[in-house]
């Protein structure tokens, strides 16, 4: 039987711009089981009038 892997956790961030350099450089398998994802689903959406 496999081990189930560990994965690591996903660090706090400050600000979307500190996120967004970490995920450049770091790989998303190392920090969720991506079998288990599941489609998002967004019910009611309406165009932006912007």
């Amino acid at each position: 039987m496999a081990e189930k892997k560990k994965y690591k956790k996903v660090p706090e961030f400050k600000s979307e711009d500190e996120e967004r350099e970490f995920w450049e450089t770091h790989d998303t398998a190392d920090y969720f089981d991506l079998d288990q994802a599941k489609d998002a689903v967004f019910p009611n959406l309406k165009p932006t009038t912007r």
